[in-house]
């Protein structure tokens, strides 16, 4: 391997100079051009680290970032993700491949991408930001496993965190109907009264009360299990993530008004619970426009005359909130493992990070300590 200067003159006679890192691999000769001879230094000494270790891929035989991109989304849709989730990573795709597309992969480096980091934060809201990043890391594994890049320079790239400042806490009566709006509700749905009291008692989501069958729905026993739901293409598939499959006690109210519910529940092929007037999947707008209408029935709106509460996630955050608060407030007291497993979260972290200022705090931590040290010391 070797590191030379290399000079000539332009046809009007102006001195130029780069500098040549010239480099063979499995008896193939390569070579890399750069502008300052520090650049070509590390260039050079970072091969020779790579060769030895065997991750090394040279530019000329690397595919582009857009050819990578390329073959992630087909692995993906290879794995039957649903529609909206591919139609996610295409998002995700064009804005990488709107970037850097025309790069090769081994020529990719840290510095580089810590440079298109902070034009996704330029450009995109933070959270977009996020996901396009973490996208891109995933397409680099894909070509890693593809054996297209040796390896992935992505990994050392600066995370971007969630911002936190802006988002506050949950508020009741802002982001969580209250009991009393609640009543309202009820009393407001009308027609709709089946689907809105599931949502209201199961805390299922959208998606989950539209996949949601009457083989899930045991009226004998209570329970009703989320085994699937529709996506915003109405097409069917597994629920969210794995802690998705669960199983959520229903209450006598719900029991009486989803028996009731059944016998006038129009019939189709998928047998779904709240289904179309034709038995089909209910789409996710036509749902969302159902309850704004039962919102601004019941009164709750702002100055403008907009439905206070605007997406199903508001009846799912009281759901949460009902099973948190304690029964001498009208809630079950269930502990936060439970309310996890009840919301169907992936992990305790999102539960917590979500509800966990609704829990209410041990005012009897200072006796239960002064018990556990006689207990301890005697």
């Amino acid at each position: 391997m070797s590191v030379r200067k290399r000079t000539w003159k332009t046809r009007a006679g102006e001195s130029k100079e780069a500098w040549i890192v010239d480099y063979a691999q499995d008896g193939e000769r390569h070579i890399k051009t750069f502008a300052r001879k520090k650049e070509a230094d590390a260039y050079a000494q970072q091969i020779g680290v790579d060769i030895r270790a065997g991750v090394h891929t040279p530019v000329s035989k690397s595919i582009t970032v857009a050819q990578a991109a390329e073959d992630w989304i087909k692995s993906i849709a290879l794995e039957g993700r649903e529609a909206s989730t591919l139609a996610q990573y295409r998002q995700h795709a064009r804005h990488i491949t709107d970037r850097i597309g025309s790069y090769k992969l081994a020529g990719l480096t840290t510095p580089r991408l810590n440079t298109f980091r902070d034009d996704l934060l330029t450009t995109l809201s933070r959270a977009m930001a996020r996901k396009v990043l973490g996208s891109l890391k995933s397409l680099l594994r894909d070509a890693q496993r593809r054996g297209n890049v040796a390896q992935n320079v992505a990994l050392a790239v600066k995370k971007i965190d969630a911002d936190k400042r802006g988002e506050g806490r949950l508020k009741v009566g802002v982001d969580i109907p209250t009991t009393d709006e609640i009543k309202a509700i009820i009393a407001a749905a009308g027609n709709w009264r089946p689907l809105l009291l599931t949502a209201i008692f199961t805390g299922l989501r959208a998606s989950e009360l539209r996949g949601l069958r009457w083989s899930d729905v045991d009226l004998k026993t209570g329970e009703l299990h989320v085994r699937q739901r529709a996506d915003r293409y109405n097409m069917i598939g597994k629920p969210k993530s794995k802690a998705g499959n669960r199983t959520v006690p229903l209450g006598p109210l719900v029991i009486n008004v989803l028996r009731e519910w059944k016998l006038a529940c129009p019939k189709g092929e998928l047998h779904l619970v709240f289904p179309t007037a034709s038995g089909q999947i209910a789409g996710h707008n036509n749902v969302v426009r159902a309850l704004n209408a039962t919102v601004r029935a019941a009164g709750l709106t702002d100055r403008k005359g907009k439905p206070k509460y605007t997406g199903l996630h508001a009846l799912r955050h009281f759901y949460a909130s009902w099973c948190i608060n304690p029964l001498d407030r009208g809630g079950q007291g269930l502990p936060p493992k439970v309310v996890q497993t009840r919301l169907g979260h992936s992990s305790i972290v999102m539960t917590m990070d979500t509800y966990g200022h609704l829990f209410p705090p041990g005012d009897d931590d200072d006796r239960r300590l002064a018990v556990a040290e006689r207990a301890l010391l005697g």
